[in-house]
């Protein structure tokens, strides 16, 4: 690759350039993913600085498919100015606090709506089509029987309607206006062919780009760096330069919030997993080792934020992290998921597909399991992880993934505030119980369908430190506590409900306990296998 300065006349501009572009008014889609992957931050930046100069421009409708942001002031945060934006649509606003401050205000309009909806949207929105139709999203918050996926009281359009296809219900999920669209890639060539040698994720830049042209709006891209034209090799480019209007040189450009360049995160080099450190014995790891006896060979898995990244660890202390395939929404199959902020991609992976095609295969029912976290759970089995008190969180993929999966387990405390539970190698001891209650008798949104999954006989399981729960027809049932817990005092009373309790209640495995390697693997080896039930 020979790189080049950008020579007069060309497509590069400077990053206030580029923000200059944008009107007022106009529906603006950021590529990227949750911490800084694939996120185009210097443009979002140079556009905050604009405003915060000029006043402009104003009322922007803001869009990504993933929530942006460092949980604390980049991404869609730097843009929570009054004035910039009127609408703001993504599948969560954690990543962004400022901007899910600003839609609990009831300053903008505010939609989260399924992360993979949002990604195949834009490819049906690249192909003309007037929205996308599917099952994704029926009983939840997004529903518009429930609350079509609004999240202010400003916030009155309808984007979801319920439509009936052949007798069965679905979700028509209309089209979104984009008049500019800003994604990012590493390498471009004088040209504007976009090349990611050094990126996370591939996301949807692909589809974001032609939905962006089809309606005659712009392409703006930002890079690291420039190459000649025609020295890129054509089978790397993954948005051609004919889709491509502008071109932004950033050369600090930086891998993800976190890290500025992993190799293992750029599928360039396999690294040595032997060596990690386990997870630190708490509250967190024996919840995470309960959900990773769930598993068995060849089992096809979707791990996602909270505590159950945890079960990654897991697998790899007790050896046979290799002998399944964990996947993660934004397109990775195996490998290790990565943990904390860099989440949403992976090291020593086998493939990484385009966001899009990765829900294709979750909607279709390749998950053989999946594991979610919960922030409420109610007497009927739904489970709220989108909006709870002041946070608006999204739903990100947990929608799609919990629809399409046949097991799901859910994980989390059974209360918070608080909270001082730990494991004292033989059970669990409760030195102090929390101040807010989890198991609730209804969430305040529902983002999973207690009802739905059974009408679909979806296993559907809740882990926590010191119960596990499943669903069944009329509600959950207390299936095993830890031992050292009174299920009466410790488990039924911090129950905002009446539940089932299993005639044949047993107590969770001792080593779940242990400040030691559980010895899971040969457990784990007499399972039958996924593909062939050998």
């Amino acid at each position: 690759m020979a790189l080049t300065q950008p020579a007069s006349g060309s497509k590069v501009l400077g990053r206030a350039e580029a923000a200059a572009l944008i009107r007022d008014g106009d529906a603006v889609y950021f590529s990227g993913s949750g911490g800084g992957h694939l996120v185009p931050e210097a443009v979002i930046e140079a556009l905050a600085e604009r405003f915060a100069t000029t006043g402009a421009p104003r009322d922007l409708t803001l869009g990504s498919v993933v929530s942006l942001g460092d949980w604390a002031t980049t991404g869609f945060s730097r843009l929570a100015l009054p004035g910039l934006a009127r609408r703001v649509v993504s599948a969560g606003f954690n990543n962004c606090p400022a901007i899910a401050a600003l839609a609990v205000a009831d300053v903008i309009e505010a939609y989260t709506l399924p992360q993979g909806v949002l990604s195949q949207l834009m490819r049906d929105m690249a192909a003309g089509r007037p929205g996308l139709l599917t099952r994704i999203g029926l009983g939840t918050f997004v529903d518009p029987r429930q609350s079509g996926g609004k999240q202010s009281a400003r916030t009155t359009e309808d984007l979801v309607e319920l439509m009936h296809v052949g007798g069965e219900e679905y979700l028509f999920y209309k089209a979104l206006p984009l008049d500019v669209a800003v994604i990012r890639a590493t390498t471009a060539d004088e040209d504007g062919n976009l090349t990611l040698e050094d990126e996370a994720i591939y996301g949807e830049i692909f589809a974001m780009a032609c939905a962006a042209r089809r309606g005659g709006g712009r392409v703006i891209a930002q890079v690291r760096r420039m190459a000649r034209r025609g020295t890129l090799p054509a089978k790397s480019v993954k948005v051609p330069g004919v889709l491509v209007d502008h071109i932004v040189v950033v050369p600090e450009q930086r891998q993800t919030y976190q890290t500025a360049l992993n190799p293992g995160y750029a599928g360039t080099l396999r690294v040595p997993l032997d060596d990690q450190p386990p997870l630190p014995f708490d509250v967190r790891k024996v919840i995470a080792r309960r959900g990773a006896t769930e598993l068995f060979p060849g089992a096809v898995v979707n791990i996602g934020y909270g505590v159950s990244v945890g079960i990654t660890s897991i697998a790899a202390e007790e050896g046979f992290l290799d002998d399944i395939c964990l996947t993660v929404e934004q397109g990775l199959f195996g490998g290790a998921p990565a943990l904390d902020k860099d989440f949403g991609t992976a090291v020593n992976y086998a493939a990484m597909v385009e966001q899009p095609g990765q829900f294709d295969f979750y909607d279709g029912g390749g998950l053989d399991m999946a594991f979610l976290s919960f922030a409420e759970v109610d007497r009927h089995g739904n489970v709220n992880v989108s909006r709870y008190g002041p946070n608006i969180t999204g739903p990100g993929g947990f929608i799609n993934i919990s629809q399409g999966t046949r097991k799901v387990t859910f994980s989390g405390t059974l209360t918070t505030g608080k909270l001082d539970i730990r494991p004292n190698g033989s059970g669990m001891t409760l030195h102090r119980e929390g101040t807010v209650a989890k198991f609730v008798p209804a969430v305040e949104q529902i983002t999973f369908s207690g009802g739905t999954a059974v009408s679909r006989g979806q296993e559907i399981t809740y882990v926590t430190q010191r119960a596990v729960f499943r669903l069944g027809e009329s509600g959950l049932i207390l299936t095993v506590h830890a031992p050292g817990i009174d299920v009466h005092k410790d488990i039924l009373a911090q129950i905002g409900f009446d539940i089932a309790v299993a005639p044949d209640l047993r107590e969770m495995d001792s080593r779940l306990f242990r400040d030691a390697p559980m010895g899971w693997a040969t457990d784990f080896h007499a399972r039958p296998h996924a593909r062939t039930g050998k």
